[in-house]
C-alpha cells in the first residue's frame, strides 16, 4: 500500500537542474508537435486529472506543460464549490459534461476526486457514501476508457507541508501573488494529515493509476509531468489521415 508520506516531496540529489530543465523544453516541444497530429487523427481523447494541495503547481502545469498546443486542442475546467444546481444532482453529473470529446485534450485543475477529499475531511459524507463514491469514479473512468477511447493520466502534485506554507505565505509577502491570497487555504492547511489519509484512499483504489509527481521544486515537478504526457502521446501510434482521391 502506498503511502504519500514516505515518498519524497524533493528532487533526488544526483539530478541536475539544467539539464532536466533542457529535457523539459524538448519534451514541451514534442507535446506541442505530437497534439497536431492528435487533433487530425480523431480516433483518441485525453484527460489530464490534476489534484494536489493548494499551491502544489496546477496551474503551473497547465501554463508550462501545454504552452505549445493549440486552443483548438486544448482546454482547461476548474472544478469549484459545487453550485446550487450541481448540488441538486448526482456528484458526477457536473463532472460528465467536461469530459473531452475525440482529437481534444481537457484539463480538470482539481476533479471528481474533490468530492471524496473535501467532503471526507469535513465530514459532511459518511465512509458509505464514501466507498459508494470510489466504486461510482471507477466506473465513470471505465466508461470512459472503454466507450470513449479517452486516456486519463492523474497526477498527485505532492508537495510538502512546508513548502506549502511558503507558497501561501507569497500570496501574502509578494504584490503579484497577493491576488491568489485566500485566508481559508491557511484553515485546509491545517488538515494536513485529515488530507494527507485522504489522499492515501484516493492513491490506492484500483482502477487508472495515478502518478505521484514531488511538488517541491517546480522544474522537477514540470519534468515528470511532462515524460508521462510525451510518453503516453508516443505510444498512441497517432498518425495524419490520408485522402483518397
Amino acid at each position: 500500500m502506498i503511502d504519500v508520506r514516505n515518498i519524497e516531496t524533493y528532487p533526488p540529489k544526483s539530478v541536475v537542474k539544467e539539464e532536466i530543465e533542457s529535457e523539459t523544453k524538448k519534451m514541451v516541444k514534442e507535446i506541442g508537435e505530437l497534439s497536431r497530429i492528435f487533433e487530425a487523427d480523431k480516433s483518441h481523447s485525453l484527460l489530464i486529472v490534476l489534484q494536489g494541495m493548494d499551491s502544489s503547481g496546477k496551474d503551473g502545469i497547465s501554463r508550462k506543460i501545454f504552452r505549445n498546443v493549440s486552443p483548438t486542442v486544448i482546454c482547461e475546467y476548474g472544478f469549484k464549490k459545487p453550485s446550487p444546481e450541481e448540488s441538486n444532482h448526482d456528484f458526477l453529473w457536473r463532472v460528465h459534461k467536461q469530459v473531452p470529446e475525440k482529437g481534444h485534450f481537457k484539463i480538470f485543475n482539481r476533479s471528481h476526486y474533490e468530492d471524496v477529499l473535501v467532503q471526507r475531511v469535513h465530514n459532511w459524507i459518511d465512509e458509505e457514501k464514501v466507498a459508494k463514491r470510489f466504486k461510482a469514479i471507477r466506473d465513470f473512468e471505465d466508461l470512459l476508457e472503454f466507450d470513449g477511447n479517452t486516456t486519463i493520466l492523474k497526477f498527485f502534485l505532492h508537495i510538502s507541508h512546508k513548502k506549502q506554507q511558503e507558497k501561501l505565505n507569497e500570496r501574502i509577502e509578494k504584490l503579484e501573488k497577493n491576488w491568489k491570497y485566500n485566508p481559508n487555504d491557511f484553515k485546509e492547511s491545517e488538515l494536513w494529515d485529515k488530507y494527507m489519509d485522504a489522499y492515501n484512499d484516493v492513491v490506492n483504489q484500483d482502477g487508472v493509476q495515478w502518478h505521484i509527481i514531488p511538488a517541491d521544486k517546480q522544474w522537477y515537478r514540470d519534468y515528470n509531468v511532462a515524460k508521462v504526457v510525451r510518453d503516453t502521446l508516443k505510444k498512441m501510434d497517432l498518425k495524419y489521415p490520408k485522402i483518397d482521391i
